[in-house]
């Protein structure tokens, strides 16, 4: 069976094998499916339901818990862009003092650690500032 092409998953996969090698051995890293992708009205059902159970629109892809600290991680290929739930999460969760970052890459994501003062068991590689 041949595999689709899901850079964001497969960049998901990499950073969670990256964050729980990085990071202490009590830090806790959290993925929440947060919608339903199955079209027509089976699709809607089960959405309704899982918004009705908590689910957030826009809610982060990663949730990194360690050490009295939260950091929130929105994954994106290099071209994907946030939407506007995804950019009211950001902003309300921001407002509250948590951490929130968007990563476009395993740089990205332990980047994201050092700029929230998480303590890592690896070097944090060179940030470079955003062309």
């Amino acid at each position: 069976m041949k595999r689709r092409g899901t850079p964001e998953a497969d960049l998901q996969r990499a950073v969670v094998t990256a964050l729980r090698f990085a990071l202490p051995k009590g830090a806790i890293i959290h993925h929440c499916p947060n919608e339903i992708t199955e079209a027509g009205p089976r699709g809607a059902k089960r959405q309704a339901i899982l918004v009705g159970m908590g689910v957030h629109p826009g809610f982060a892809d990663l949730m990194v818990l360690c050490a009295g600290r939260v950091l929130f991680l929105e994954l994106k290929s290099l071209k994907g862009r946030l939407n506007p739930a995804q950019e009211a999460f950001r902003d309300a969760v921001t407002s509250q003092d948590f951490g929130w970052a968007l990563v476009r890459s395993l740089d990205d994501a332990l980047g994201a650690l050092a700029d929230h003062g998480f303590t890592t068991r690896v070097a944090p590689p060179v940030r470079r500032p955003a062309p």
